[in-house]
């Protein structure tokens, strides 16, 4: 079976940021999956479930209300490492275009005075929430996200490298 592309990335390389994480075209247009990067996978400590849980809540209602975005909005949501989220939106830009978009739903959660969609009709676990976590997240990585706006580390994946065998195959050690 062959390695999904968001499997083929150096985790042990990666830091935080915002990412491509793949560009499907449907028709007549793109969609594009960019992976927002939190946390160090492998190194750090992966965030808090009940603030993941809120950050999403948060930050899904934030994009989707947008005035300038929210028709472009597919998709937002935790990555199962709980190192960071998806965003799908609709077309192809550049993880640089997308920057204040992110940095601005983020610097948003710490304006929240509740989580919404926390009722028991409106959320699969409305108990597992945690705000004041999920803006201590927001806050570490939005300043994060300003500290390093001119690295242009944090707007591309490292690649993984692997051995290739004289058939083309990837070698991949146990």
């Amino acid at each position: 079976m062959e390695l999904i592309q968001s499997f083929s990335v150096d985790h042990m390389r990666i830091v935080p940021g915002i990412f491509t994480s793949r560009v499907d075209f449907l028709g007549d247009y793109s969609v594009t999956t960019y992976d927002i990067r939190l946390k160090r996978p492998n190194r750090e400590p992966v965030i808090d479930v009940a603030a993941m849980h809120s950050l999403e809540h948060i930050i899904a209602t934030y994009l989707r209300n947008n005035p300038d975005w929210k028709d472009e909005v597919i998709y937002w949501g935790p990555m199962g490492c709980l190192t960071g989220f998806y965003l799908i939106l609709k077309g192809s830009r550049a993880p640089s275009e997308i920057y204040e978009l992110v940095l601005s739903a983020f610097r948003a959660v710490d304006e929240a005075s509740e989580v919404p969609g926390t009722t028991p009709e409106n959320c699969g676990y409305y108990h597992m929430h945690n705000l004041e976590m999920a803006k201590w997240y927001a806050r570490e990585f939005a300043d994060y996200l300003e500290a390093n706006a001119q690295n242009g580390e944090i707007f591309k994946y490292p690649e993984t490298e692997r051995l290739v065998t004289d058939d083309g195959q990837n070698f991949f050690d146990s």
